[in-house]
């Protein structure tokens, strides 16, 4: 990855505090730390009958016996609290913290739970539908960041953001560069079929992305304007 993003210079103007991003941080830290515990085996049995896969959709396939899980229709909500190991959660939780505030800010926090749940949806749907038979579970709230990262860029492409490239440079960048660089690389990967090789089920980033940038539009606060540029002091 090679831009990752430490802060932004985006002040909250609606809310007081962004209590649903913290949330939804600690409930996916909450759920992997509870997995710690348990073997390889054991922990993918456990996750297995909540991630999407695609082919429980579009094939028929059972999950096995003995494994518990929820209905299809419900890992579309499920997966996006499930995370592979600490690498997946703590990019995924840092992105979710420093994008995740001005969304909440922008929508309200019962809108923005909403929000989140159908990007997450969205990427799920995404991803079965580009390789419906697929029996590699999908899991992770990349998705439903995606989403949150599509909203941030309608609402504030010019908002700026400190990152680090190449793990060890500082850069101060606008939203659009450094978001768009993000969604580029996905939509390159995807259409040259490079997650394959690399265990990323980079249409659920695409899909949710879209979804987050469509959703925005129409769940924002009236008095939240797209495009916006925030004052920054830097």
């Amino acid at each position: 990855m090679p831009l990752i993003p430490l802060h932004d210079a985006n002040p909250r103007l609606y809310i007081r505090a962004h209590y649903v991003t913290i949330a939804l941080i600690l409930i996916n830290a909450l759920i992997f730390i509870s997995q710690l515990g348990i073997g390889d085996g054991q922990r993918f049995d456990a996750v297995a009958g909540y991630a999407v896969v695609p082919a429980r959709f579009f094939d028929g396939l059972e999950v096995p016996v003995g494994i518990a899980g929820v209905s299809s229709p419900l890992t579309l909500i499920t997966h996006q609290f499930l995370h592979a190991d600490w690498a997946h959660l703590a990019f995924n939780m840092l992105f979710l913290w420093v994008f995740g505030d001005n969304v909440e800010d922008a929508l309200g926090h019962v809108r923005f739970v909403v929000f989140f749940l159908l990007c997450g949806v969205a990427g799920g749907l995404a991803q079965s539908i580009v390789e419906p038979e697929s029996v590699t579970p999908v899991i992770g709230a990349s998705g439903a960041i995606s989403g949150v990262l599509g909203g941030y860029l309608v609402l504030y492409p010019r908002a700026r953001l400190l990152v680090l490239a190449f793990l060890m440079i500082p850069l101060r960048l606008p939203a659009l560069l450094v978001i768009g660089t993000f969604f580029a690389q996905d939509l390159l990967w995807g259409l040259t079929n490079a997650p394959a090789a690399l265990g990323t089920a980079v249409w659920a980033h695409i899909g949710g992305f879209i979804a987050g940038a469509v959703l925005v539009v129409f769940m924002r606060n009236p008095r939240v304007p797209l495009w916006h540029k925030p004052p920054s002091p830097w």
